[in-house]
């Protein structure tokens, strides 16, 4: 396992940092002033993507793209340091066509989806056209077990009849949001548990569909939402199926591994913000007659933030290059030890940024308290940590078991023996 960046992946940082510099940082206030005033999309969005779309700087975080696909076709090991790049402004990754929930969509589509369905939905998901919304988690349910789910998909004829309630689906409220693709029950008696889910693709402006409400997370209001959405008595036409009845649950998991790994690489970033803005203000700041960083305190969070950080990134990199080696579901493994360690690592590197700034830290000012609440809530994004944790321990498990090392020797016999 070679981490070190190719050329090719090092002139695309520069590239892209480049184009962070002079594009992205200049308009971190105007975002702010558009969005607190009402105005989303913002007034500079699809300039910003059509620069970065003729940069080449286009879908880098999918691999397989064919020839006459618009991206740059990046190995996920390849993509992870431009990833991180695009984290330290949580925006950022709609520029480059890269934002979730849309990458994950675009990559059931580009797996599963049927001639008829790339054409409508997948071909302007990859221009950057329009947006689209995953929706699974439920509020009446524990969804990080998905069979749990209750959405019914009934076929009637020629059509799949919908119902069912969905909650925190981002992207919902997105003006742009022309597509649900929704995951429910086709088959409740099938005695196979992970057999009687299903997937189907869902035109917003079906009759039926209904956003609720934008729901906050931690108090924060995002504009392209993490929605309520009612799905009553929907009609969608029987070839809307992605994939075959019964496959949702493997679907779900064969979308779910890159969006996870996706989204710890751009926790690095955030948290190398943080330790970046801790580091600044620990050398501008005095109390008690030093400045903060002689403190030992504050020192001691600086190292342990630059270890943890580092320790983190290499484990990214494992599990992206796992990925590319033997897909998603052969780097399982992998994908769990990040998603289990990066959202607590990123909230704390955060936390001690803010802890180091003061009051100001939790204030409108700065990045942080928006980075932190991020990162709280990844801890439930994609499973939650227990999920991850559990399938680590039984990972172990199973090794020791079938290793059956003999470890007697190193209990020591007592001196009578």
């Amino acid at each position: 396992m070679n981490f070190e960046y190719s050329d090719k992946v090092k002139a695309l940082r520069s590239q892209l940092q480049n184009f962070f510099d002079n594009y992205i940082l200049p308009r971190l206030s105007a975002y702010r002033n558009e969005v607190h005033g009402g105005t989303y999309p913002v007034s500079f969005m699809e300039d910003l993507k059509a620069l970065a779309r003729d940069e080449g700087l286009w879908n880098l975080f999918l691999p397989s793209l064919k020839d006459d696909e618009p991206g740059t076709r990046l190995t996920n090991l390849e993509y992870a340091p431009l990833a991180e790049i695009m984290g330290r402004v949580s925006w950022s990754a709609e520029v480059f066509n890269c934002n979730a929930p849309d990458t994950g969509n675009m990559e059931l589509l580009h797996m599963f989806a049927t001639p008829a369905q790339r054409e409508q939905w997948l071909t302007p998901l990859l221009n950057g056209e329009i947006r689209s919304s995953f929706a699974m988690t439920e509020p009446d349910v524990a969804s990080s077990d998905a069979t749990n789910i209750q959405t019914s998909i009934i076929r009637k004829g020629d059509e799949y009849v919908v119902n069912g309630r969905k909650w925190y689906i981002s992207n919902a409220a997105h003006p742009n949001c022309k597509l649900f693709i929704l995951m429910g029950k086709t088959d409740e008696q099938n005695p196979d548990r992970h057999r009687q889910q299903s997937m189907i693709l869902i035109p917003k402006d079906t009759p039926g569909v209904k956003v609720v409400r934008n729901l906050s997370v931690m108090n924060h209001t995002n504009s392209h939402g993490h929605c309520e959405v009612t799905f009553t008595d929907v009609h969608v036409p029987a070839e809307n199926l992605l994939g075959e009845e019964g496959d949702g649950f493997a679907m779900a998991q064969a979308r779910l591994g890159p969006g996870r790994i996706h989204h710890c690489m751009r926790s690095i970033g955030q948290a190398e913000l943080a330790l970046e803005l801790m580091i600044a203000r620990s050398q501008e700041r005095k109390t008690y007659g030093k400045y903060l960083h002689q403190h030992g305190a504050v020192a001691e969070w600086i190292a342990k933030s630059r270890i943890e950080i580092e320790q983190a990134r290499l484990l990214v990199l494992r599990a992206a290059w796992a990925i590319d080696e033997r897909g998603a579901k052969g780097a399982a493994d992998e994908i769990s030890l990040i998603k289990a360690l990066i959202p607590t690592l990123h909230t704390t590197v955060v936390d001690r940024a803010m802890q180091t700034f003061g009051a100001m830290g939790t204030g409108p000012d700065l990045p942080l308290a928006d980075m932190w609440t991020q990162g709280r809530a990844l801890r439930y994004a994609d499973g939650p940590d227990e999920v991850h944790l559990r399938k680590i321990a039984r990972m172990e498990l199973k090794r020791a078991q079938e290793a059956g090392t003999d470890l007697s020797h190193y209990f020591y016999t007592s001196s009578a023996e």
